[in-house]
């Protein structure tokens, strides 16, 4: 289990860094008057944010992993956070690719 924690905090500091270029990028493309959408992420998406910025959504991906991380891993049955685990990799899918396509937009 930690190889996945792992491997889910590194990809976590990945889209951090992706993010904050690419909300740089967005805020430059709406001061030239382009950008112009409501959310990032359409309401079928695994998120309950709807932002125009990836920041927020990257602040939920964290929350909830900081949710699933509060558990005593020990105690608790795997197959009880297996929900949890499964929303937070949606997410982390969900940025990942949707940054990848945005930067090759740009």
């Amino acid at each position: 289990m930690q190889i996945v924690l792992d491997k889910l905090k590194d990809n976590l500091q990945i889209i951090y860094r992706k993010s904050i270029d690419a909300d740089a990028a967005l805020n430059q493309l709406q001061q030239q008057g382009k950008g112009k959408f409501a959310t990032i992420f359409a309401d079928n998406s695994p998120f309950t944010t709807r932002a125009k910025r990836f920041e927020p959504y990257v602040k939920e991906v964290a929350g909830n992993m900081d949710t699933f991380l509060a558990h005593d891993f020990t105690a608790v049955p795997i197959n009880e956070l297996q929900p949890e685990l499964v929303v937070i990799v949606q997410q982390i899918e969900a940025l990942l690719s949707t940054l990848m396509q945005f930067k090759a937009t740009l």
